[in-house]
């Protein structure tokens, strides 16, 4: 009996690993949610392609009629991050709700577009938001989660009017400032500003409520 007590920890083990290994990224997708975006990369420097999901929810109760008259979808978007290990995927980490409605009433301006990019085993959630500029969001997974490690935000499009950066493992904030008012795009001319930031902790991918709300550019 004694040697069954022993071995139940290892068996309980071996099968949750294989309730988390699945063969193709869909087989992740919750009920109620539908693959949105599909996006592959090497996250952990194995050399295998691993592969983010962007999901949505499917709630028809958030199929609207904006101010355009048109029927739009405003369910939340959320992210899926797997693994490739062989054949099959392993979950990394996940988060169902934490970005908003590719269709959400900005007013005059168009909604950020969102999408994922990898770069040097880091994962970046990326805002585009045209000759505004664009912002993203750098993680990388330690700790068994991904964390937030750093911030970019450009202010411009052709012409560059400022851009922030901020090493959340450093503690470092740099804020470069256009000074060259007659810039055509190419010829600005930056100032640089650096100061110190203050966190405890560093931001879970799997904790972050809404990104629309993050507001880290504010350290």
């Amino acid at each position: 009996m004694k040697r069954i007590f022993k071995i139940l920890p290892f068996l309980l083990l071996i099968i949750f690993d294989c309730k988390a290994q699945k063969s193709e990224p869909s087989d992740f997708i919750p009920k109620g949610y539908t693959e949105f975006e599909k996006y592959f990369g090497d996250l952990d420097k194995d050399g295998q392609k691993d592969c983010v999901l962007i999901i949505k929810k499917t709630d028809t109760t958030n199929i609207v009629t904006n101010r355009f008259d048109e029927k739009v979808d405003r369910n939340r978007r959320g992210i899926i991050v797997l693994f490739k290990n062989g054949s099959d995927y392993i979950l990394a980490d996940k988060n169902y709700d934490c970005f908003s409605s590719e269709n959400e009433d900005d007013g005059v301006y168009f909604p950020p577009e969102l999408g994922i990019d990898f770069e040097r085993g880091n994962l970046i959630v990326h805002y585009g938001h045209g000759r505004y500029g664009f912002w993203r969001y750098i993680f990388r997974f330690q700790n068994s989660n991904f964390e937030l490690i750093g911030y970019d935000q450009s202010n411009g499009g052709v012409v560059i009017s400022s851009e922030t950066s901020i090493n959340f493992l450093t503690k470092k904030k740099l804020i470069r400032e256009n000074t060259n008012k007659n810039a055509e795009g190419g010829d600005e001319v930056f100032k640089e500003t650096w100061d110190n930031i203050e966190i405890e902790t560093l931001i879970k991918l799997s904790e972050i409520k809404d990104f629309d709300e993050l507001g880290v550019y504010n350290y």
